[in-house]
Formats: structure tokens, sequence, C-alpha cells
């Protein structure tokens, strides 16, 4: 079964770095002009056949370049593909328990947060690309989370409902899943909305708002306190190494979208774990 969801995801994945490579901020992210047709090499414009587009395998018995002008491939192909393919393998096996494994609604939640993640490597990739967020994925993430939010609803409560575990108990909010997941995204709305207008628009951009919003309404309180933390030190260490290595400055722009989408993958897996471990430093907890 993980078998044939890694196959499948790898085709995915193929799909959506099309999709992220061709993207028109001018278009809608969908539009068939844009993301129709056949794939040609970057270089040389030749058309590729099937055999030159099976994913991951392709490019391994390419070593790497095009068939035609022998220009390289970026890695950016097999790794969207990877990366998507462990999407379909885990994300399901971390929403699908011993308890909830017979139950239909368990197995839509779980197609559903495999969609939040495919949208957020989505945006990462077209943010790194052209530092920005496109609002049709912004509007498609509060969907999936109003969604989810209908298909959970039964099971909220001060011990369910979070990636963190028992620990999310700690901050409250945990009457009504409605009012939760409200709130989390109007935080995380004016949180963004505060440093906007603090850096007057240099630190952060309305796509990283509007992103900070839309994973509100999917992951709810106080999970987006914690991805957000996340975020900023996952940020913080990644625009050191870059400083450090001389290709940015302190001054120099950088898509903030990708680190809120590392943190969400984290807080979904490890929220538990993490929140023990800090809680275990700050002495809330017995070591």
């Amino acid at each position: 079964m993980r078998v044939l969801l890694f196959l499948f995801g790898l085709a995915v994945g193929s799909f959506l770095d099309v999709i992220a490579t061709r993207y028109n901020p001018n278009k809608f992210l969908l539009e068939k002009k844009v993301i129709g047709g056949r794939s040609r090499c970057a270089k040389c414009g030749k058309e590729l056949g099937w055999f030159e587009l099976v994913p991951v395998i392709s490019f391994a018995l390419q070593a790497g370049r095009c068939r035609s002008c022998k220009a390289k491939l970026s890695l950016e192909y097999p790794l969207v593909e990877i990366l998507c393919g462990l999407i379909f393998v885990f994300v399901p096996f971390q929403v699908l328990t011993p308890s909830n494994i017979q139950h239909l609604t368990s197995y839509l939640a779980a197609f559903l947060w495999i969609l939040v993640f495919l949208t957020l490597l989505l945006i990462t990739l077209i943010d790194l690309r052209l530092n920005l967020i496109p609002d049709e994925a912004n509007i498609f993430l509060v969907i999936l989370g109003v969604l989810l939010i209908i298909l959970t609803a039964s099971h909220f409560s001060l011990a369910e409902g979070s990636f963190l575990g028992p620990y999310a108990a700690i901050t409250g909010l945990r009457q009504n899943i409605w009012l939760n997941h409200l709130i989390a995204a109007i935080s995380s709305g004016l949180f963004f909305g505060l440093l906007i207008v603090i850096t007057r628009g240099r630190g952060m951009g309305g796509g990283d708002l509007k992103l900070g919003a839309a994973l509100g309404v999917v992951f709810g309180w106080p999970d987006i306190l914690a991805i957000l933390a996340s975020a900023f030190i996952i940020g913080s260490l990644f625009s050191l190494v870059w400083i450090l290595r001389r290709k940015k400055t302190l001054k120099s722009a950088m898509p903030f979208g990708p680190f809120l989408a590392i943190a969400s993958v984290l807080i979904f897996f490890f929220g538990g774990d993490l929140a023990r471990l800090y809680l275990k430093f700050l002495n809330f907890i017995p070591q």
C-alpha cells in the first residue's frame, strides 16, 4: 500500500512542479493555457517524450541531463517528486490511528491533509521562484481548513484536536472548535499585519499575512503559535547560514512562505514532542 501511495505521489509531484514552474502571477493558478501542453526542455525547447517524463527514473537514467542538448537538469524535478511521494506515504499514517482507522471520516481527513501539504509545497516552490504567494493557494487552504473542522469537530476536546497533544490545554480555547480556529486565524493575521506596519512592508508581505491566517484556519490554536515560533527560528537559522556564505545580507529580502511550510510539517509530525521539550526546558513539567 505504501509503495503504491509513493508511486502515485511521484506522479503528482511531477504535475505539481509543472504548475510551480509555469505559474504566471497575471494568470489563474491553474490556467489551462499556462499549465497545459507538453513539457519541453527549458534550454533547447525540444518537446519531451513520455519516456523522458517518468518521475525520478528518467532523471536518473539521463544522468540529470537533457537527451537532446545535454543541458544539466535541475535537481528540483526529482526532489519535488520524492517529497510528494513522501507526503502521500507519511501524512495518512500520521492521521490514521488504531482508534479511528475504521471511520470513513478519518480517511477523508487524511486526504485533506495530503492536499494541505501539497499546497504548502506548491506555495514554497512559487515563493522561492517569484517571492510571492498566490491568493488562490491561500483560499484553497482556508477551504481545506473549514472542511477539516467539519470532519473533526466531534473529536475536539482538551486532549484532542491539536498536534501539540494534551499540552494544547494549557492555552485554553478548547470549548469550541470554530472559535478556536477563528481566533488562531485572526491572531496570526494580526501578528503579520503588525510586522508589516512596523517594517513598512520590508520584513513581510501581504502573501505572508494571508498564508499565516490560512494556516490558523487549518491548524487552530495553539498550534499556530508553535508554527509561527518555529518558522521564525528556522528562518533565522537559514538567514544566518546564507549571510555567513555571503549569499545574503541583513537587508536582503527572503521569502517567508517556505519557513511557514517547514514549520507546519514539524508541528504536524512532532508537535507533541516539541511542546514537551519546550515545557521541560521552562521547568513547567518534571524532567
